[in-house]
């Protein structure tokens, strides 16, 4: 048997110059991949937002005031009425609709919570989207006689100082003057004018209404369940 040379290929390898521009390439590639994917996921929050702050006729106007920037729901320690504690950001993944007053609870206090429980409602089909909360900023007993009424509420004591920071006040007013949207995402994004009565209400169930058709194409009731 004859021996025969070995054959061999041989390839030219990438200059280093080469090999980085490659790298780079794909780097840029990943991260537009990324932007994309973001983009995808965000697009019906953002189509929502425009829908309802940008596309609309001049003449339409917001009763509410818009928070910017907005500010998440913080992780502030909160207590239910049962003496339960639990953290105030696991109100996330529904609409809020947000009263701050003592647990005296005085007329002005009452009137906020009738207004809730009524622009909530009529919301109608919509009203399992949106959840009313009483926010207490001190150790007041709540009285007895308002409880039935707060069946449907969300009421939870939390330390007033911890609220003035994340609850804004319009110049002259207190946090307890103004009834405030927080949107599923869990941010506070629209504070309600101090002024807010039974005759101006129709004004604040416009917003909720373009609020809940704006965000009709993302949003479902209730709260996903944490996985176990």
């Amino acid at each position: 048997m004859l021996d025969e040379p070995l054959g061999l290929t041989v390839h030219s390898l990438p200059s280093p110059a080469q090999a980085e521009d490659d790298v780079q390439r794909r780097t840029v590639r990943g991260r537009w991949r990324l932007l994309a994917l973001m983009a995808v996921c965000a697009a019906p929050v953002v189509a929502s937002y425009f829908t309802y702050y940008v596309v609309r006729p001049e003449t339409r106007r917001s009763y509410g005031q818009l928070i910017e920037p907005q500010r998440p729901l913080p992780q502030f320690a909160a207590t239910g009425l049962d003496g339960k504690s639990q953290p105030l950001a696991a109100l996330k993944g529904q609409w809020l609709l947000i009263s701050v007053a003592g647990g005296s609870c005085d007329p002005a206090c009452e009137r906020h919570l009738y207004l809730q429980r009524q622009l909530r409602e009529g919301l109608g089909k919509d009203k399992d989207r949106m959840d009313w909360v009483w926010l207490v900023p001190d150790a007041a007993p709540v009285r007895p006689a308002l409880l039935p009424a707060l069946s449907q509420a969300t009421v939870l004591r939390v330390p007033g100082e911890q609220l003035a920071q994340w609850l804004p006040a319009a110049a002259g007013h207190g946090m307890q003057e103004h009834l405030f949207l927080v949107d599923p995402l869990g941010n506070l994004m629209m504070r309600f004018p101090a002024a807010l009565d039974p005759g101006s209400a129709p004004q604040a169930k416009r917003d909720l209404d373009r609020l809940m058709r704006a965000s009709a194409g993302w949003d479902r009731p209730g709260r996903e369940t944490p996985a176990q």
